[in-house]
C-alpha cells in the first residue's frame, strides 16, 4: 500500500515519512518545497498536482498547510487557496482514485476563543465536544477543510478522520513574556502537562489513524500529551497550578529547582486526548512524568524524532522579535 503525505517537507511531514520508511512501508511525500523526503514538488491548489499525486495511493496522510507563524506574512486568499481549495483538491482526487483511509491533520488552534477562559473562571477543559471560536485565518480555514472531509466522508463515503493537534514545534515560544521569562525547555516542559505534544507521538497518532479510518469512517480527535488532570482540578489550575502539579508528581520540585526552572502561574486550560486513547488504539509516549525522568537523567526532553527532524523555520527571513511575527 502506498502512502501519500502531504507537507513532506516540514516538521509533521518528515516524521511521517521518516517513520513509515523505517516500518516498511511505500510512501510518497508531496510539498511545495524540495527536501530529502519528498518526491514529487507542487503545490495541493493545482489540482493536476493533486491528481497526479493519488496515482497507485491507498491512503492519505495531509499535513500541509500553512500554519499560524505564517498569518502575519500570508494573505487570507493564500490561507483559502492552500488550507481550503488544496485540501478540497485532495478530498475530491482521492474519492475518484478510490482512496481508503484519508486523515487530515487539523490544529487545536481551531478551537480559539473558546481556549481562553474569562477572567475568574476555572481552566478550560478542551476536547471534542467543545466547539471551534476560531480567532485568525489560521483557524478559520482549518475549521472550513475539516467540514468539508466530513461533507465529502457524507456525501462519497470517503473514510476520514481529523487529528487536531497540540502543538510540537521546536521554535521558541510566539509569546515574548514566555521567551524572556522561562528557558526554552522550561516553557515545553510545562507544557507537556496542558497543551504540548511530542512529533513521534504526533506521527504515531496518524499510522493509528489511517488503520482505523476504515472501521471509524468519520471523527475528530484531540491530539495532545496525556494530562494528569480531571475536571475537578480546572480551578486550582487556573488560580495555583503548583501544589497540584506537586502532589500529581512528588519528584517536581526538585527536578525543577535543580534545573532553576518553574510552573507557570496560571494555566487556562487542558487538551483531553481520551477519545483518541480510546478509539484509536494510540498510546502516546511523552507526557510530564517522561519529561521529568529526563530531566532527572540529564538528558533532552521529548523524542529522538523530534530532535533529528529539528528546526525548519517557517520564514527564510530573521525577525526581530520572536521565531515569526504575531497577527
Amino acid at each position: 500500500m502506498t502512502i501519500l503525505v502531504t507537507g513532506s517537507s516540514g516538521h509533521l511531514g518528515e516524521g511521517l515519512m521518516r517513520v513509515l520508511a523505517d516500518e516498511g512501508q511505500d510512501a510518497r511525500g508531496l510539498d511545495i518545497r524540495p527536501g530529502p523526503f519528498t518526491q514529487q514538488v507542487g503545490s495541493i491548489v493545482d489540482r493536476k498536482v493533486a491528481r497526479d499525486a493519488m496515482s497507485g495511493v491507498r491512503a492519505v496522510l495531509h499535513a500541509a498547510t500553512l500554519h499560524k507563524p505564517h498569518v502575519a506574512t500570508h494573505s487570507k486568499q493564500a490561507f483559502v487557496d492552500t488550507n481550503v481549495t488544496g485540501t478540497l483538491n485532495l478530498l475530491e482526487e482521492a474519492v475518484a482514485a478510490g482512496i481508503e483511509a484519508f486523515v487530515f491533520t487539523s490544529t487545536t488552534s481551531a478551537f480559539g476563543a473558546a481556549l481562553t477562559p474569562p477572567d475568574g473562571a476555572p481552566a478550560a477543559w478542551i476536547d471534542e465536544s467543545v466547539a471551534p471560536v476560531p480567532k485568525n485565518i489560521y483557524g478559520v480555514t482549518k475549521t472550513a477543510a475539516e467540514d468539508l472531509c466530513q461533507l465529502v466522508h457524507r456525501k462519497h463515503g470517503l473514510n476520514c478522520l481529523i487529528l487536531r493537534t497540540s502543538r510540537f514545534f521546536p521554535e521558541a515560544d510566539d509569546s515574548k513574556a514566555i521567551r524572556d521569562g522561562y528557558a526554552d525547555e522550561n516553557a515545553k516542559a510545562n507544557e507537556f502537562l496542558f497543551r504540548r505534544v511530542d512529533l513521534e507521538d504526533t506521527v504515531q497518532a496518524h499510522v493509528a489513524a489511517m488503520h482505523r479510518a476504515g472501521r471509524i469512517g468519520f471523527a475528530r480527535y484531540v491530539i495532545s500529551a496525556t494530562a494528569p488532570f480531571d475536571r475537578a482540578d480546572l480551578p486550582m489550575l487556573r488560580s495555583d497550578p503548583e501544589p497540584l502539579v506537586a502532589r500529581c508528581f512528588p519528584g517536581f520540585r526538585e527536578a525543577y529547582a535543580a534545573r532553576g526552572y518553574r510552573m507557570f502561574p496560571t494555566i487556562d486550560r487542558v487538551y483531553a486526548n481520551d477519545r483518541a486513547r480510546r478509539e484509536l488504539g494510540w498510546r502516546p509516549a511523552y507526557d510530564f512524568a517522561r519529561v521529568l525522568a529526563q530531566l532527572a537523567g540529564n538528558r533532552p526532553i521529548g523524542s529522538a524524532l523530534a530532535r533529528t527532524v529539528g528546526i525548519k523555520g517557517y520564514h527564510p527571513e530573521v525577525f526581530a522579535d520572536g521565531p515569526y511575527p504575531v497577527d
